[in-house]
């Protein structure tokens, strides 16, 4: 069974030879200790270091050459050094902060999205014609994923996580209070995008999933209310998958940290149905499945905790989901990025327990 085969069986709950073998990448800090802990130095990015773990995903699954968001991306500019961080003009207005040696987001002194003028300077960005959205040797492109035995992806996008980059957390609120056909608008700019560039991509290439990103949820729950989501985005979210389902796409992953419990029925309804990386401590993939059956696929769900914690606690840990592995519709890895410290060779105990027990057995290569 090849890898496309594979990854499309496993989420339609169907036998498969084994579980594919996915994780989902390293906090920089991360490869710098493994760095020190034998990982080869050349490594240096989430792809690279999972393809010398002859991992089959996610950071390095092929995805369409489509830039279905913000573009061109406008030239950033730094306006000041501080020692241990930078401040940065984004290109848009906006001014942020940005750590040089931590994996943190930025923080934003000054956001571009303020208020509808901004919109109407920003909107250009949002432009499905704009050059360079698909490559030009499209049509070379296209003849070399026909005859593939590995799953690719189209990228699609966000609708509460990129507006919420642009405003922040208290603009996108505010807006949703004092101006909600304004949020209205722009979500609508983004749908018409996407529609327009789905319908230019998939004519000519047969995807095996979308993937889209949204971020909206805390440890305790989603940051917009679930009516707002209900009436503002699963509708939204529906026009893309029906395009999306018209050209034979039936999986659409969606990655949000957090609890997520809330948000799962309305993306549920929407056509969005699988989630990734499902972090543990917020929301129990076992309880998910118990809450909406195979309705529901999921990537993740392994708690990082347990690999800080060592041998013994990822065994316990893989051998609790190992029903869900069973069942099917379920891909286990790391639920979010591997954390500092997580040790080389404590990742690598991870690797071959997990790999025991999705049914990897033939003989890869470790470092230790």
């Amino acid at each position: 069974m090849n890898r496309r085969e594979r990854f499309l069986r496993t989420m339609q709950y169907k036998d498969v030879d084994r579980v594919p073998d996915f994780e989902f990448g390293y906090w920089r800090e991360t490869i710098e200790r493994w760095h020190r802990e034998g990982l080869p130095l050349h490594l240096n990015s989430n792809a690279e270091i999972e393809d010398y773990f002859q991992l089959e995903g996610w950071d390095n699954i092929e995805m369409l050459p489509v830039r279905t968001g913000l573009w061109p991306p406008p030239p950033q500019r730094r306006l000041q050094d501080l020692g241990d961080s930078v401040v940065i003009d984004d290109g848009l207005s906006g001014i942020y902060v940005a750590k040089k040696w931590k994996s943190t987001p930025p923080l934003y002194k000054r956001y571009p999205l303020k208020s509808r003028e901004d919109w109407e300077r920003l909107r250009r960005f949002f432009d499905p014609d704009t050059p360079g959205r698909m490559p030009l040797n499209w049509d070379e492109v296209a003849e070399s994923l026909r005859d593939r035995d590995y799953p690719v992806g189209i990228f699609v996008g966000s609708l509460y996580g990129w507006l919420r980059n642009l405003m922040g957390v208290r603009g996108i609120s505010i807006a949703f209070y004092k101006d909600p056909d304004w949020v209205a608008e722009m979500m609508d700019t983004l749908v018409e995008l996407w529609i327009t560039l789905i319908r230019r991509a998939l004519r000519d290439v047969k995807v095996d999933f979308a993937a889209w990103w949204e971020d909206m949820c805390y440890n305790h729950g989603p940051l917009l209310g679930v009516d707002l989501f209900e009436e503002f985005m699963v509708p939204r979210y529906r026009r893309v998958t029906e395009v999306l389902k018209e050209h034979g796409v039936e999986v659409n992953v969606l990655d949000c940290d957090g609890k997520i419990d809330a948000l799962v029925p309305g993306w549920l309804k929407a056509g969005i149905n699988c989630m990734l990386p499902v972090e543990v401590r917020c929301s129990d993939p076992l309880k998910l499945r118990e809450e909406h059956g195979r309705k529901l696929l999921m990537i993740g769900g392994v708690n990082k905790f347990a690999l800080i914690k060592g041998k013994k606690a990822v065994e316990e840990e893989l051998e609790r989901l190992k029903l869900l592995i069973e069942e099917g519709g379920y891909i286990p890895m790391v639920d979010h990025r591997v954390p500092p410290e997580v040790s080389l060779k404590s990742y690598v105990d991870y690797l071959k327990a997990k790999r025991k027990i999705i049914g990897r057995n033939e003989e890869l290569a470790y470092p230790l």
